[in-house]
């Protein structure tokens, strides 16, 4: 027996074991970019499809539909009410085109958005007269076929004033009041005016006007007669297009939606500080309905 009596190692004493062979990273796929922009084509299509169709967010402008609609409202508008025509996409990229698919006439009271067609620019207004109809406005009373249009005088509006609701001078003179609570207010002269239908809705007259004196006119066939609720302050029906109003009535083809409801509403304060964004916000307009009431 051999005198070194310690184990035998079947490998070198401090060899090291190999390490094993490194496999291959997994090569990182590339971007599809025809998909991605296959995707974005088709999400892009489906906005502007449902935009067209169905309902579109309105942002309102001016003042021209006060006290029932405020600059600095958003809206939502249904596009199918009355059937689609060539002014139902979102951009208006098509001449003027006769003629409107399951096409309905829209009700007296109504409110709806028209593109003037001398434009590309929605407005928005009221549907007062139909075909047939004749149309007179008599120093700021309506009539409609002979028959004067029902006004009943209401109290006073009092309307914060805001960065969207200035209350400016040149609109309504003297309107400029301070409330018991030493907050600046636009005080409104207001009417509720129901029409042959039954439908009822608040208008602003703050005084004599050019637009007071309109007519007698017979609408045409396939033709609609529109006016803006303040009725000194409003490019409607009553307006040449010259003054950027709508000519006189307007063809139904231009109709492109009636007005639903409220989303929100915001007093013009609104800037990229996202803190601002809710500070903004009117209270208590969220959610109201632009249906003309009935009685």
């Amino acid at each position: 027996m051999s005198g070194d009596d310690r184990p035998m190692n079947s490998a070198a004493e401090g060899a090291e074991t190999p390490a094993a062979p490194a496999t291959p990273a997994a090569a990182k796929p590339g971007v599809d970019w025809w998909g991605e922009v296959k995707s974005l084509t088709l999400l892009l299509l489906a906005v502007l499809g449902f935009h067209s169709f169905i309902a579109k967010p309105f942002y309102i402008p001016s003042e021209s539909m006060m006290p029932v609609l405020l600059k600095g409202d958003r809206l939502v508008v249904s596009k199918y009410p009355y059937g689609w025509s060539f002014v139902s996409l979102s951009f208006h990229p098509l001449p003027f085109m006769q003629g409107r698919v399951l096409g309905r006439l829209p009700e007296r009271g109504d409110i709806v958005i028209v593109t003037p067609q001398n434009s590309r620019e929605d407005y928005i207004k009221r549907v007062i007269g139909l075909p047939g109809d004749t149309i007179e406005v008599r120093g700021g009373e309506l009539i409609l076929n002979g028959v004067p249009v029902p006004q009943k005088t209401l109290p006073p509006l009092m309307l914060p004033v805001d960065a969207n609701a200035p209350c400016p001078p040149d609109q309504f003179p003297g309107a400029l009041a301070v409330g018991d609570d030493g907050k600046r207010y636009c005080r409104l002269p207001v009417r509720e005016e129901t029409l042959p239908n039954g439908r009822r809705y608040q208008t602003i007259d703050v005084g004599p006007s050019s637009l007071d004196w309109y007519g007698p006119v017979k609408i045409p066939a396939n033709h609609l007669f529109l006016m803006g609720d303040n009725r000194d302050n409003s490019a409607d029906s009553r307006a040449t297009l010259a003054e950027r109003g709508l000519g006189g009535p307007v063809p139904f083809e231009t109709i492109g939606g009636r007005a639903e409801f409220i989303t929100f509403s915001v007093d013009g304060t609104t800037s990229l500080n996202p803190l601002s964004w809710w500070s903004s916000l009117r209270g208590g307009r969220a959610g109201s309905s632009l249906h003309a009431e009935r009685e």
